[in-house]
């Protein structure tokens, strides 16, 4: 990346409301057939569109053409069953509905690569997919197959890497993994989920990032951030092992949280997408708040490794809250940029 301070977004952007129900999780389509195909890739150019106009410079799809980060891409793998579901506790914080592993999982074909192609082909700035991470998929599923965590997020992995390289191959320039679950399970993150992670970057050229966060904007997840105490420390138990790890870039909550900005002295060296944005609240921050955040941020976080992004996808917020969110994004990263150009 040349831009000092390179602007992304963690990843989704909220749907318009011909296509999907306005600042809802796992909103049914409101298209079908020809219409939706044509729809998702109406939505992906506005999306795109939002995204310059604020200044973004990493740009992405916004997940238009996805319901839902994981489950999207797991109903295109063969050996689930979305017919037989089962309600399981999501990350320890509440209970869903969720498809069933059968059998061995597999991928039939390519999922998202259409869709990346077609972003490629709408933009010349550098692009960026997100993919579930393994460990966060085998949490969103019941297995009555493996019966064996680890055993399925080993699977996830070698169909994760055969979606990157072919995501790679359509010109894809950062390759995220979305681990909420690495901010969760710990022991497991440290003792086979890391390991996990890299088998589905193995054989990458492009860059990787991994998305750790506290998630998305949603009373189960504000709740839960409530019983956390006035210090986030979650990240603490898995940063050592990253900061050995062959991903690239880490992307992290960390405006408005109660994480010690100190903590990211633990990844030094790698290059760091700092949440700067909030997406918990309607509140949309000021350019110098996000530039505070920047700022704090650099005394651990190497200039030129710092990318100045959101805590978490914007899915649910309503499509104005989002747009005056990126632009202050974008405003506050170029107001660091210039203290720093200026020295």
């Amino acid at each position: 990346m040349k831009t000092l301070l390179p602007t992304s977004t963690a990843g989704s952007l909220p749907k318009p409301s011909w296509l999907a129900q306005p600042e809802t999780l796992w909103s049914p389509w409101k298209l079908q057939g020809d219409e939706l195909a044509d729809g998702k890739q109406d939505a992906l150019r506005l999306s795109l569109q939002q995204q310059q106009l604020a200044g973004i410079d990493i740009v992405s799809d916004g997940e238009q053409t996805r319901q839902h980060f994981v489950t999207t891409f797991i109903e295109h793998l063969n050996g689930v069953d979305f017919n037989q579901r089962k309600t399981v506790r999501i990350r320890n914080r509440y209970d869903a509905s969720v498809p069933t592993v059968v059998g061995p999982v597999s991928r039939p074909k390519p999922v998202f690569v259409e869709d990346a192609k077609f972003l490629r082909t709408q933009t010349s700035q550098p692009i960026k997919w997100a993919l579930p991470g393994p460990m966060t998929m085998i949490d969103t599923l019941y297995d009555d197959h493996y019966k064996s965590r680890e055993q399925l997020a080993w699977e996830f992995a070698k169909i994760l890497n055969q979606e990157a390289k072919d995501l790679e191959a359509a010109g894809v320039d950062i390759i995220q993994f979305d681990e909420p679950a690495f901010n969760v399970f710990f022991d497991e993150v440290n003792e086979w989920g890391i390991k996990c992670l890299e088998r589905a970057i193995e054989g990458l050229k492009c860059e990787t990032a991994v998305h750790i966060c506290y998630g998305y904007g949603i009373k189960a997840n504000t709740d839960w951030k409530k019983t956390l105490g006035s210090e986030w420390r979650q990240y603490e138990a898995v940063f050592p092992k990253l900061q050995q790890s062959n991903i690239d870039i880490i992307s992290l909550e960390c405006h408005n949280s109660h994480v010690p900005l100190e903590l990211l002295e633990l990844i030094r060296g790698k290059k760091v997408m700092v949440g700067a944005i909030d997406v918990a609240t309607d509140t949309i921050e000021t350019p110098e708040e996000v530039a505070a955040t920047l700022r704090k941020a650099l005394q651990y976080v190497d200039a030129d490794k710092l990318y100045p992004c959101t805590n978490c996808g914007m899915a649910p917020l309503s499509r104005d809250v989002a747009t005056g969110k990126l632009n202050a994004l974008a405003a506050g990263a170029e107001i660091v940029r210039n203290e720093l150009l200026a020295r």
